[in-house]
């Protein structure tokens, strides 16, 4: 699985993404339009072109560069995301020729690059379409990993004219987004479903493209939920500068400064939400995200409580205690919940659902407890 993001798309991508171009279907070819066969060869992973019988193809290389390396690691923290792509378009890898297969991908360069490095050694055709810059998976539930994307792109590029076979395979995590039966109607090019995992595309093909039950199955590791962490933690930045500026001019005129302590546990609690939510996520117990990280954060509350109980003990201080238990656990449950567009354990129905009925209980109680805590600061 080369990002693990869902169709919920946070991006958060996330996708998990939020991007309104990318709800909309991309437009057919129009019959003025020029077709196009060649992507763009002014970039470093194109290492030449392939002569073929209507033009010339660009070559690709399999092995990612420290540009590559540094690009992926970028958009894991949100820099330059939203615009991390590369021209649609036909590529090749070693030397294709007519008989040789056709993979489908996306131009999120993040996905293509998962991709290619797979593709040591094999000669093969990369029919990348535009999906607006979006991984394979929350293009689909878009829909810019599309029909009418596919069968666009198969015209564009002449490969009709290119291949003497008439099989294009698409990532499984594409399926939701494509009308195999469409395409093949107006394309004549039969689609067949390739792995979960850019990993096993190798093994995929040199099994005469039948796929095992591991290679159908949507695996969610704890590495591939950390690597998600850090793109929400960089979601938090504006809100908590918000935060921060607006509890510092308090400061000047309420009779008990917010101090270290408030900080801390805000701070102890986007962490809850952002990173060990996600990290333990199999094994807290629930279903929904937001009980999940409601869970956690109310650990780490009464954890804090227990370290300072000494302000929290008497008079005033116990509007303090109950500020922070209404408080902090909710907005960890409320991160934690946006989580639930980057996993592979919930649907889009399921994500509908959880927020309809949690959003409404965690505003209230993070209302509630701040305005409490601002009267434990306030008297």
């Amino acid at each position: 699985m080369p990002e693990t993001h869902s169709c919920g798309c946070s991006d958060n991508e996330p996708d998990t993404l939020n991007q309104p171009s990318c709800c909309c279907q991309p437009p057919p070819l129009q019959s003025s339009e020029k077709p196009s066969i060649t992507a763009d060869q002014n970039v470093h992973w194109i290492s030449g072109t392939i002569d073929t019988s209507i033009g010339s193809i660009p070559q690709i290389t399999t092995k990612l560069n420290f540009k590559d390396v540094l690009g992926g690691w970028k958009v894991r923290w949100g820099i330059g995301r939203m615009n991390y792509k590369i021209t649609p378009g036909l590529y090749g890898v070693g030397n294709p020729d007519q008989d040789s297969p056709i993979l489908v991908s996306c131009n999120y360069k993040l996905s293509f690059d998962a991709l290619r490095k797979e593709l040591s050694g094999l000669n093969v055709w990369i029919l990348v379409i535009d999906t607006r810059g979006i991984n394979v998976w929350c293009a689909a539930g878009k829909g810019t990993f599309g029909t009418k994307e596919i069968v666009a792109r198969l015209a564009q590029t002449r490969l009709s004219e290119m291949v003497s076979h008439r099989k294009i395979i698409l990532p499984q995590l594409g399926a939701a987004g494509v009308k195999a039966q469409a395409v093949f109607k107006e394309s004549e090019f039969r689609i067949i479903y390739g792995p979960v995992r850019a990993s096993d595309i190798k093994t995929f093909l040199e099994a005469d493209m039948i796929a095992t039950d591991s290679m159908r199955t949507v695996s969610f590791t704890f590495y591939d939920r950390l690597v998600l962490t850090p793109i929400e933690l960089v979601g938090t930045i504006k809100q908590s500068l918000m935060i921060f500026g607006v509890l510092l001019l308090l400061n000047f005129v309420i009779k008990e400064p917010f101090d270290q302590l408030d900080v801390g546990a805000y701070i102890s609690a986007v962490l809850i939400g952002c990173v060990l939510t996600p990290v333990l996520l199999p094994f807290i117990p629930g279903r929904a995200f937001a009980f999940k990280g409601w869970l956690l954060g109310l650990l780490g509350t009464l954890a804090i409580i227990a370290a300072n109980q000494e302000q929290f003990n008497v008079g005033v201080s116990l509007i303090g205690l109950f500020g922070y238990l209404l408080t902090f656990p909710a907005i960890a449950a409320y991160y934690a919940m946006n989580f639930t567009g980057s996993s592979t354990f919930v649907s889009c129905s399921g994500v509908q659902k959880e927020m309809r009925i949690a959003v409404p209980g965690l505003f209230f109680s993070i209302v509630a407890g701040v305005l409490l805590l601002l009267v434990r600061h306030l008297v």
